[in-house]
């Protein structure tokens, strides 16, 4: 919410906003990631405490152990507590042509409104943008996805 209660999203980035407004449509959490900005593979696994998360005013932290990032090869984490806190590492700018969008869910049912998630959001996506998209879904049986960068 803005600040003075308006009940309106604060703009951010025309991609962040969008993914912000489809985040709340579903009630389901939304990250955008520059993937120029991520060095290797990036995986989604409990912390050790060695990562370098970088926060959205550029203060560096240290998630806890055990808590769930998405780490680099230079271990970065990319965002913490899931998708729930993004870094300002890999936040979108002005400059960002690449990106990485992830949504996540656990709910009961999360595999059906996800994909109605994603379908919404490469019907946006290619209303206002003419951009390759791509998507996947990934589940325990398929684990990981390739992503040309």
């Amino acid at each position: 919410m803005a600040p003075g209660g308006d009940g309106e999203l604060p703009r951010l980035h025309p991609l962040v906003d969008l993914c912000n407004a489809v985040s709340l449509a579903y009630a389901i959490p939304v990250a955008v990631l520059d993937l120029t900005r991520i060095d290797g593979d990036l995986a989604v696994r409990p912390a050790t405490g060695a990562e370098e998360y970088v926060t959205l005013a550029g203060d560096v932290e240290r998630p806890e152990p055990g808590e769930v990032v998405f780490a680099d090869g230079a271990g970065r984490a990319h965002s913490r507590r899931w998708t729930h806190r993004q870094s300002g590492w890999s936040a979108v700018r002005d400059t960002t042509g690449t990106v990485l969008i992830v949504a996540e869910a656990l709910h009961d049912s999360a595999g059906r409104d996800v994909l109605a998630l994603l379908d919404t959001l490469i019907a946006e996506l290619a209303a206002g943008w003419q951009v390759e998209r791509r998507g996947a879904v990934l589940t325990a049986a398929a684990p990981a996805v390739d992503v040309p960068g």
